[in-house]
């Protein structure tokens, strides 16, 4: 049967899609899909805080390369971030380059349920820290719901010979996204709970942020935004927050 020459060009840029990795509709959140073997991902991370008495934006550089189809390396070039603070200067920090992995146990589109381990290592002048999660992924038709379970450990100090202040972090994340047809857009909801523990002793500070998110494909180029607002009132932490992502498939 022949087919037209629009449809021709349809048909390939779907096929070209379908190449790389799953559609990123999740801002804070990781799925457990992984890149293909021999492709690249670029992103560019912004986020915007809100805090009592500043501003603060924070921005990554990410480099995401597929090692096999189920194993993921990445790099982040640079994680910096600049306060603008009431009635004080203007400040500017980098805060560490980091290596992200990623190694996916179980396909989402093959099984009942996908899941992933994931471990990150950020190294900067003044902090070192550690980060695992343990990533489960569920698609109903249209609908991708993903639960990220984290343990953080970090050091900080005056410089990397001096780290003495140790902190640990666990958490849990909740995310729901559904498609809205064949547009490449789609809708959902993320939800963030940390528990924070200074020198790893017990605290009871809990924290919680939850808000929508949007996100975009076409052809090889995406992007998703997220906004989060604290449920916890924490007043040491941020009320308000909002993270872009955009990037391209190479």
């Amino acid at each position: 049967m022949k087919t037209t020459p629009w449809i021709s060009i349809i048909l390939s840029m779907s096929m070209v899609s379908a190449a790389f990795a799953g559609e990123r509709r999740f801002a804070y959140l990781y799925d457990t899909e992984t890149l293909p073997t021999d492709t690249w991902e670029c992103e560019q991370w912004a986020s915007w805080k809100l805090y009592s008495t500043k501003n603060r934006y924070e921005f990554r550089h990410e480099i995401e390369y597929g090692l096999t189809d189920r194993f993921q390396i990445a790099l982040y070039v640079a994680d910096w971030r600049y306060d603008k603070i009431e009635k004080a200067k203007d400040k500017v920090d980098y805060r560490d380059t980091a290596v992200e992995l990623i190694y996916q146990l179980s396909d989402p589109n093959e099984f009942f349920l996908g899941s992933a381990l994931y471990g990150e290592v950020q190294v900067g002048d003044e902090k070192v820290e550690l980060e695992g999660k343990f990533l489960l992924q569920k698609n109903i038709g249209p609908v991708t719901l993903v639960y990220n379970l984290i343990l953080e450990a970090e050091w900080e100090g005056e410089n990397l010979k001096q780290l003495d202040e140790n902190t640990g972090v666990w958490g849990n994340s909740l995310g729901i996204s559904t498609a809205l047809g064949a547009t490449g857009l789609s809708v959902g909801l993320e939800a963030l709970h940390e528990q924070e523990f200074a020198e790893w002793k017990g605290t009871d500070k809990h924290l919680f942020y939850a808000g929508p998110n949007l996100a975009y494909r076409y052809d090889r180029f995406f992007g998703v935004v997220a906004g989060l607002t604290q449920l916890s009132q924490d007043e040491g932490e941020a009320d308000h927050q909002i993270r872009l992502i955009v990037g391209f498939d190479f």
